[in-house]
């Protein structure tokens, strides 16, 4: 059985050789700039790109229309809002005057009633004082 042999310093350099050589005619059977396949490769990257930045011009303008419109949504709801807010602030301030009214109002009929009590035993005093000296 053999031995097993190392490539040797010569079989390096020739598979050196060879691999630059391979690389030489990869790099020659290339097409040139003005090839037709080449220059419709080309074409069909260039339409590529222009319609990718078409689509991304599209979505650049649906989003600000789609902001836009969000803001508009946002606004009308924060005038709904606060027109809201000011209209309970309203209803509020027409309840506290028309309770406090009905408490003024409630203070003056007692009022009115103590005062006719008041007179009512004044007159009654007045009357009993009057009876007492007729019996004196």
């Amino acid at each position: 059985m053999p031995a097993f042999k190392g490539a040797s310093f010569q079989d390096r350099q020739k598979s050196t050789a060879e691999a630059k050589k391979a690389l030489l005619e990869k790099f020659k059977a290339r097409p040139a700039a003005d090839d037709p396949a080449v220059v419709a490769r080309e074409a069909e990257r260039r339409e590529i790109v222009a319609a990718r930045e078409a689509r991304a011009i599209e979505r650049a303008r649906q989003k600000a229309e789609d902001q836009a419109a969000l803001e508009v949504r946002l606004k009308a709801a924060e005038a709904a809002r606060e027109a809201e807010s000011l209209a309970e602030a309203e209803r509020l301030r027409l309840e506290a005057e028309a309770a406090i009214q009905a408490k003024e109002l409630l203070e003056i009929e007692k009022k009115a009633e103590r005062d006719a009590r008041y007179a009512a035993r004044k007159g009654r005093k007045a009357e009993s004082k009057s009876e007492n000296r007729r019996y004196r």
